[in-house]
């Protein structure tokens, strides 16, 4: 298996690791949250996320980061995700996502839910493939904020029907300690949220009673990137 560069790394992070929460309630509301990306505890990129109304009942949630020093700087390497999601029982549940990652070349996914027939169609660019839909389905650019609304609701498990390639995954989160985390955004007692049915490193920290979105998120996969909320504004 070929090793991958640091830029690579950091943008295969980014576009599996950066995600977050709004606070939760009867429709969502609208905020934006800047997170530092860090690598080996340097510095090395910057992410935006941000949630807005589009109309007809439906949000756009999108994430969008950027290398700020070292060779992913230097590439201009990038990535934005963006999520169209309707909201159905206090939940985001998704329409349509589109990811397009840039750095030594470009790939890019577009995913579609056509809930009129419970169908999802997933296209990288060599033909969709397609399978049936699940209630309550997110992608993974929406399932970081999905869990901080369910840790805002009480849960301490939490299982989400996430739309991957080929299939819909049902991947499993846990509550697993309270620990103190130091952000560029304050000091918090933050929930540490765990991964419990794979084997891949996720570890997010939590407030939920703050606001859901996660102060501190952390994973092996995609170069052992970890993201610090300096920012949350609510619009």
């Amino acid at each position: 298996m070929a090793t991958l560069t640091p830029a690579r790394k950091f943008i295969a992070g980014l576009a599996l690791a950066v995600s977050t929460s709004v606070a939760i309630a009867a429709t969502p509301s609208p905020f934006t949250a800047t997170y530092q990306v860090l690598q080996g505890g340097q510095v090395i990129g910057e992410a935006v996320v941000s949630l807005k109304a589009t109309g007809s009942g439906q949000w756009e949630y999108s994430n969008q980061t950027r290398g700020t020093s070292g060779l992913a700087a230097a590439l201009g390497a990038n990535s934005n995700e963006t999520t169209r999601f309707r909201w159905n029982n206090n939940a985001p549940e998704t329409v349509a996502y589109d990811s397009r990652v840039n750095a030594f070349k470009v790939k890019q996914r577009h995913t579609e839910v056509n809930w009129s027939t419970n169908q999802v169609s997933v296209d990288e660019g060599k033909g969709a493939d397609t399978y049936a839909a699940t209630s309550g389905l997110v992608d993974r650019n929406t399932t970081p904020y999905a869990i901080g609304l369910a840790l805002r609701g009480g849960k301490q498990t939490v299982t989400l029907p996430v739309a991957v390639r080929r299939n819909v995954e049902n991947q499993q989160f846990k509550v697993a300690g309270s620990d103190d985390v130091q952000v560029p955004a304050g000091r918090f007692k933050a929930q540490r949220v765990e991964r419990s049915d794979s084997d891949k490193a996720f570890n997010a920290w939590y407030v939920p009673q703050k606001y859901p979105v996660p102060v501190k998120l952390s994973q092996s996969e995609g170069g052992n990137l970890t993201l610090q909320l300096v920012s949350y504004r609510q619009l």
